[in-house]
């Protein structure tokens, strides 16, 4: 299996000034243009995409914005970083693209190992691409949202979390799975909760996988480690390390889908 914050200006309109007016002053009659028409769902979508004509000249996206799917997926899309992220609201993870040109002026953005999950035309439109409707469905623009950003946390807090995701994924194996970190820096303890959490969901999505079965039984401990590049590696003694790398940020730890690759390859 990873926008825009394009909030535009409340200003009262032409028309509001006339029924102002009017109601101060109803014996004086006015001639006023008539309002434009409310936008659309797709007049909605396009400027979420695109923003909102200025003068004449071409408008950049919204940064960081909401959309929903047609089937009432929402999802947040973040472009302030150097590769876009998208989380929706159901799930915890969030997922890193890669956008790449498509025919027609299009983009397609990618996750880590490859895959399409958005795909933005040059006019406005979007589709997202879920594992419930892998030919894609429509989305639709909502508004503006938050950045998403990696929390700093202190060293019990991150202690806390490594002992949640032992007990998840130990209750999920029916065996026990120990999380461990080493040597972890202030600037990586929000990375290495991130991609404790990413494992455990790459975990309950493996367990129907036939093909993962050898990685989960033997899977004993998860060891977090700093890095320069993220990496997820399996060994035989059980021992699944991944490498962080604080400098990149969300960016900078194996999604879900590269872990669940590995789990389905080892052999």
């Amino acid at each position: 299996m990873t926008a825009k914050s394009a909030a535009s200006s409340r200003r009262l309109t032409p028309a509001g000034l006339a029924g102002a007016y009017a109601a101060a002053c109803a014996a004086v009659l006015l001639a006023v243009a008539a309002p434009p028409a409310q936008a659309g769902p797709l007049d909605k979508l396009r400027h979420g995409l695109l923003g909102r004509p200025n003068d004449g000249r071409q408008a950049s996206g919204p940064t960081v914005g909401r959309y929903v799917s047609e089937d009432g997926d929402v999802f947040t899309l973040d472009r302030t970083q150097a590769q876009p992220l998208l989380k929706f609201e159901n799930s915890g993870e969030v997922w890193v693209l890669k956008s790449q040109p498509a025919p027609r002026g299009d983009t397609i953005f990618k996750n880590e190992v490859g895959e399409p999950l958005l795909r933005a035309t040059r006019l406005g439109g979007m589709t997202i691409f879920t594992d419930h409707r892998p030919e894609g469905e429509a989305a639709a623009f909502l508004g503006p949202a938050s950045p998403l950003h990696v929390t700093v946390l202190s060293p019990q807090a991150l202690s806390v979390k490594l002992l949640q995701a032992s007990i998840h994924v130990g209750r999920v194996l029916h065996h026990t799975v120990v999380f461990e970190a080493e040597d972890i820096s202030p600037a990586s303890s929000g990375l290495v909760a991130d991609a404790a959490l990413v494992t455990t969901l790459a975990v309950e999505r493996s367990v129907e996988k036939p093909e993962a079965q050898g990685f989960l039984n033997r899977l004993k401990r998860v060891f977090m480690i700093e890095g320069h590049k993220p990496a997820a590696q399996f060994d035989q003694t059980g021992t699944l390390t991944i490498t962080v790398a604080p400098d990149q940020g969300l960016a900078g730890r194996p999604s879900s889908d590269r872990i669940i690759r590995i789990a389905q390859t080892f052999r």
